[in-house]
This record gives C-alpha cells, sequence and structure tokens, in this order.
C-alpha cells in the first residue's frame, strides 16, 4: 500500500520560494518572489497588477503547486453576485426532499421539514466558500477589476477576517487563511480600501534573457535560436502602439506555432503567416503587415 505523499516544506526566505517557484517552470524576478513570500509569511493577500498575459494567474498556480495546497479560482465579471461567489442553494435537490418526504409520510411536522431543507448537503459552495473550508488553501480572485464596486466592497469585508455568515447553518471561519491572490488588468481603478488590505505588486513584462530563459522552460521542444528570435520580436511588437501588445502567453503561443510548423527561424514570411498566434485584434495585424517585416522579424 503506498504512503501518502507529504506536502511540500514551505519556502523560509524569498530565495527558496524562488526556487521552489522555478521547479514549476514559473520563473518569477526578485521582486515578484519577494511579494509572494511576504503574503505567504504574513498571511496577507497579494495583489497583482500589469498588462494582461504577463503570468499573474499563472503564479497562483505555481504557489497552488509549490504549497502543496487546492486552488479555487474565482473569474470576476460585471454583475458577478456574492451568492454566485460565495454559495447557494440546491432548489432542485431541495424540492426533490420535499417530495420524498412527503411519499414517505413526513409531511406532518413543518418547522423539522424546514430545517431540513437547509442541512450542508443542499449547499452548492462556490469559490469564496470552499477556499475557507479546505484550508489552508489558495483563492485566486482573477480580473477584479471587471466586477462591480458592490462586489469589491463585499469582498473587502471578507479578505478582513476570513469568515462567511451563512444565516440558515451558521459562521464558517478559516482555521488557516487561504493565500489570496487577487489580479487586474487595469481596465479600471480598483480601491484604495481593497489595495491597502494587500500587498501590491506591478508585473512588467519580462526583459529579454527571462523571457528566453521562459519559453525554454516552458517549451523545451523549442530550440535556443528559436526562441531567442520569438522573444526579440516579441520585444519588438511591444515596442508598438498596439491595442493589444503580446504577453508571454502569446509569445508561447507564437514559438509554439513556428515549431508546429517546423520553422527552425523567424523570418519575415513565416512571421507574417503566423501572427495570428502572437496578435489578438484585426487592427494589430494590418499595423504591423503595413511596417516592413524584415525590419521587424529580420
Amino acid at each position: 500500500m503506498s504512503q501518502p505523499t507529504a506536502p511540500p516544506s514551505a519556502p523560509t526566505d524569498p530565495d527558496g520560494l524562488a526556487e521552489a517557484l522555478r521547479g514549476t517552470g514559473y520563473l518569477p524576478d526578485e521582486g515578484l518572489a519577494t511579494a509572494a513570500y511576504l503574503a505567504l509569511a504574513m498571511h496577507r493577500p497579494l495583489f497583482l497588477e500589469g498588462e494582461a498575459g504577463v503570468g499573474k494567474t499563472a503564479l497562483a498556480h505555481a504557489l497552488a503547486e509549490v504549497t502543496g495546497r487546492p486552488m479555487y479560482r474565482l473569474q470576476c465579471y460585471e454583475g458577478l453576485e456574492a451568492s454566485q461567489a460565495l454559495y447557494d442553494w440546491d432548489f432542485g435537490r431541495q424540492l426533490l426532499h420535499l417530495r420524498a418526504a412527503e411519499a414517505a409520510g413526513a409531511g406532518g411536522d413543518t418547522a423539522q421539514l424546514e430545517a431540513g431543507l437547509y442541512d450542508r448537503r443542499f449547499l452548492l459552495a462556490r469559490p469564496l466558500l470552499q477556499a475557507l473550508e479546505d484550508s489552508p488553501s489558495v483563492l485566486l480572485v482573477d480580473e477584479v477589476d471587471r466586477a462591480d464596486d458592490e462586489f469589491e466592497a463585499f469582498l473587502l469585508e471578507l479578505l478582513s477576517d476570513f469568515t462567511i455568515s451563512i444565516p440558515e447553518l451558521g459562521t464558517v471561519r478559516a482555521a488557516v487563511p487561504p493565500l489570496v491572490v487577487l489580479t487586474s488588468n487595469r481596465t479600471r481603478e480598483v480601491h484604495d480600501a481593497l489595495k491597502r488590505r494587500c500587498l501590491y505588486h506591478w508585473l512588467e513584462h519580462p526583459d529579454f534573457d527571462r523571457e528566453v530563459a521562459i519559453l525554454r522552460s516552458r517549451l523545451p521542444q523549442v530550440t535556443e535560436d528559436l526562441a531567442r528570435q520569438v522573444a526579440r520580436a516579441t520585444a519588438k511588437l511591444r515596442s508598438l502602439d498596439l491595442l493589444k501588445p503580446p504577453g508571454i502567453a502569446e509569445a508561447m503561443d507564437w514559438a509554439t506555432a513556428l515549431h508546429t510548423l517546423g520553422a527552425r527561424e523567424l523570418d519575415p514570411d513565416t512571421a507574417a503567416r503566423t501572427l495570428g498566434a502572437v496578435l489578438k485584434y484585426r487592427e494589430d495585424t494590418d499595423r504591423v503587415h503595413a511596417l516592413t517585416r524584415g525590419a521587424l522579424f529580420g
């Protein structure tokens, strides 16, 4: 009989965390590794801002792998309500329970029947409640800037004490506060009150050497030369006035597409045929085609 795997030992300093993250394929810079370590050590939420595709969401996945914790993700969007993030009652199963009770002749004690409707087995836990119950955990609140102000205020209250009150069942409190990672693409400004509750870090696009290292780490099948050419061309694209500058994720897609086509290097013609892997707006593609491709990708 196999023995259960022991949870990974907690990193004792930022360098140790950086090394552990590199083991998962995530290559943080010194500032990001320090911010993530402090969030772990101080039990404080980590608020990450930056352009789309710079690795904000990927960091939460890597931290869950490093710490051996389950990860729960709440994807924010306009109109998100607390019930969709916290919990909801399974009305279908409650109705079946009522019918089963009536069929069994147990419909006389109304109070007991009503109490049975709000048993824990009929509760649908959403990501926020799951993260508190399954402690310790990693909670990713992704793209919080897309949520409404009302939800942001509710989230601030939750992060203050990591408790949830369920009127029918009582209060749920996390035994160990989850490691909370909030991300924002800065489509709007998040309120200062929420930022003050968190540790903050702005993620830049990686420099040339680190982007090459990321491509080689995540895509070992891609040659060193091709990885360097993709990283150099991606950096040139970011210097243009594009609607959506390519992030690390797009650079990885581009390198994968080129490798799939059997390309050994990034020449202008191959680059032009594969721009759909790295640029996601027609205006950006038209702008690049209008420029001298040889100057960009030669």
